[in-house]
């Protein structure tokens, strides 16, 4: 096919490809998606390197999925004792690394990548706030973007629990009895989460099941739904204005161009590198210190024996830092109930970005001081509980400062950044956005 995206010039050579190509065209709408969504989808021209991460998450997703293909051939969601006194489960996970052909590496790949999702889809967002692409009219892009995650954090909580080692199985066990806290309903409802009522057998098989039909089929429905959002309104750009307002007598916007061949090629580009450092790691240190692999997990789960500290994957931390600062019962209820609270409307609130804020402009380039000064802190006080989670609670900086108080402080900082963004977003000094977009 050419490169303005048209199958014509085969369609009228009379050639076999030719006739196929008609043939099935006029059966299927492959040009018609062909040009809405590629050759005639038209993007700002003005996209930088932070606009690399969207495309890098449909890489790591395919890897994802690829994969995870590959393990459930071999792959057993038993916890039963084998011969040898090893739950089946976390023994088929070492005949997949041990005796399976290239199977170490496909599920090295495969645990790889469950990190690299989340730090492609965590940088893919803060792209959203430093330019605004929640604004209007991509408000739905976002919600569609935030239900996204949940689903991801879904997917990685239930795979974290199927090599069915010390942290797999005492995770599991943690996180499900966090729900026990919810009043009224909480121990139905981690019963019925667990299946038992211990995390055994019961336990493990539907988060198996779950985690390899149920929710990759959201994540791939919401995934498409994203896109189309995407496509039907167009994309945000670093200047944070609607090409689609300036456009010539064909109704092609002047600062846009074809997605296809120009972004494609550039997309190409970013996932080569991103695929090197993906190899590097996947090659050369899988564990990554033991944020990526935890070592306690290369151990078979022992429900006798709890390991010394309990802490979720890197990616959770933020979340459970902002869990464990929640300390005092308020209105007679338990504070595990507020930590839960707390925990899940971290995630939630930030479905509400695009009402919350109030600003006359969307990108960081034009935004006022108070914007950028937040914003930098938000990122600063994310890292600094995400580095928390990772840590005991009775945690000191340099053996001096505890880390309790500062979670609870960052964790607050956290929630007032987006509930106060309604007024500080009005009274913020903004410079006027230009006509088009510009290349500073």
């Amino acid at each position: 096919m050419g490169s303005n995206g048209n199958f014509e010039k085969y369609k009228s050579d009379g050639s076999l490809l030719g006739n196929v190509l008609e043939w099935f065209d006029a059966r299927f709408p492959a040009t018609s998606m062909w040009r809405a969504h590629l050759s005639e989808y038209y993007a700002p021209k003005n996209f930088n390197f932070w606009y690399f991460f969207g495309s890098l998450a449909m890489v790591v997703l395919a890897i994802q999925l690829i994969t995870g293909i590959f393990l459930v051939m071999f792959y057993k969601p038993d916890a039963s004792l084998n011969a040898s006194g090893i739950p089946v489960a976390f023994a088929s996970v070492e005949y997949i690394m041990r005796d399976v052909q290239w199977g170490w590496l496909i599920r090295y790949m495969h645990s790889t990548g469950a990190s690299a999702f989340f730090l492609v889809v965590y940088l893919h967002m803060f792209r959203s706030l430093l330019y605004g692409s929640y604004r209007k009219p991509r408000e739905l892009i976002w919600v569609f973007g935030i239900l996204l995650f949940l689903c991801l954090m879904a997917e990685a909580f239930m795979g974290y629990l199927l090599p069915w080692g010390q942290m797999s199985y005492w995770g599991a066990q943690v996180i499900v009895n966090l729900f026990s806290a919810i009043p009224l309903i909480g121990e139905p409802l981690s019963l019925w989460i667990r299946g038992d009522f211990v995390i055994g057998d019961a336990t493990l098989n539907r988060f198996f099941s779950f985690h390899v039909i149920a929710v990759p089929l959201a994540l791939l429905g919401l995934v498409v739904a994203h896109i189309l959002a995407l496509h039907e309104v167009g994309s945000n750009n670093p200047d944070g204005i609607e090409i689609k307002k300036t456009v010539n007598d064909k109704g092609i916007p002047l600062d846009g161009i074809p997605f296809h061949p120009y972004y494609t090629v550039k997309d190409i580009v970013g996932t080569v590198g991103f695929l090197i450092i993906f190899s590097l790691i996947v090659f050369f240190a899988p564990e990554v210190g033991g944020y990526f692999l935890e070592y306690n997990n290369f151990l078979p789960a022992d429900p006798l024996k709890t390991p010394l500290h309990i802490a979720p994957v890197w990616y959770f931390t933020p979340f459970y830092s902002m869990l464990r600062a929640m300390i005092w019962p308020l209105f007679g209820i338990d504070a595990k109930f507020w930590g839960v609270v707390a925990m899940g409307a971290g995630v939630v609130i930030l479905a509400f970005l695009p009402w919350l804020d109030r600003s006359p402009v969307k990108s960081i380039r034009y935004r006022g001081p108070i914007f950028k000064t937040l914003l930098a802190i938000l990122v600063f006080a994310f890292l600094i509980l995400g580095f928390l989670g990772t840590k005991p609670p009775e945690y000191a900086f340099f053996g001096l400062i505890p880390g309790a108080p500062i979670a609870q402080l960052l964790s607050a900082y956290y929630f007032l950044f987006f509930l106060t963004m309604p007024w500080w977003s009005k009274i913020d000094k903004c410079k006027p956005e230009p006509e088009r977009v510009t290349f500073k």
